[in-house]
Formats: structure tokens, C-alpha cells, sequence
């Protein structure tokens, strides 16, 4: 089931900008590799999901899959055929604001071939650019 907050203080929220790079929650904190976004957006709650149980699937029981997103933002919609007014529509989805360079997923316990075939497929699901980072660069 998809991620959502358990309870909000509004239902509904404003749509914002998403600007400049992010300065938190960018680098490899809690794995040994990380899934890190190229590309600023929303991220749907579906998304994680799709992502979390294709890692889980692929890392077959081993390692430890980290998601660094969480989904604050409700996304509103209208009906489609609807005329003007009438306000604002009924929470659709809910999102996660996503920053270029933000962390979204880390993986920890496997060798970096297989984190690299994971965070792949988990990549395929993502709906903007994103790329394989190690903890520590190797040189």
C-alpha cells in the first residue's frame, strides 16, 4: 500500500516551485549505495512503492533497502469535463517534493554489482533521471 502522513493539519496544499539543488539529503547516509535523483519533481506515492517492492524483489531477502523520500504533498485534481469554479479539487495522490541531487534510495549488505542491478530497476521506475552513487568515491 502506498505511503501517505497519517494525519495533516490541511487537507490541501499549494503546487510551490521546486528551485536549486538540495543542499540536505544528498549524500549516502544510512547504506553503502544510493539511488540519487538528476532531476527536480514530484514523486507519487505509487512510485515509491513500485520502486520499493522491485528493490525488496530484486535484492531477494539480502541487504537492507533504505528510502529516503517520504510523501508530505497532496496533489489535488478536478474531475475531468468540469466547468470553471467550483474551487478547488479532492486530493488526488500524494507526492514527495524531490530536489536535483536528493537521496531516494540506498541499499546496504550486498556487493556494489548487485546494488548496481538494483538501484537499476528501481531507476527504471523513477519518473525522472536519476544515478548510482557509492558512499565513498573510489579512486
Amino acid at each position: 500500500m502506498p505511503q501517505m502522513p497519517k494525519r495533516v493539519k490541511f487537507r490541501k496544499s499549494q503546487r510551490g516551485k521546486v528551485k536549486g539543488k538540495a543542499s540536505r539529503g544528498n549524500a549516502v547516509a544510512f547504506g553503502e549505495f544510493g539511488l540519487q535523483s538528476l532531476d527536480g519533481g514530484w514523486l507519487s506515492a505509487e512510485a515509491i512503492e513500485a520502486g520499493r517492492v522491485t528493490a525488496s524483489h530484486a535484492m531477494r531477502g539480502e541487504g537492507r533497502l533504505y528510502i529516503r523520500v517520504f510523501p508530505h504533498k497532496s496533489v489535488t485534481a478536478i474531475p475531468a469535463e468540469t466547468r470553471m469554479g467550483k474551487g478547488k479539487g479532492e486530493p488526488e495522490y500524494w507526492a514527495a517534493v524531490v530536489k536535483p541531487g536528493m537521496m531516494l534510495f540506498e541499499v546496504a549488505g550486498i556487493p556494489e554489482a548487485a546494488a548496481r542491478d538494483v538501484l537499476a530497476l528501481v531507476n527504471y521506475k523513477m519518473p525522472f533521471r536519476c544515478r548510482f552513487v557509492p558512499r565513498r568515491p573510489s579512486f
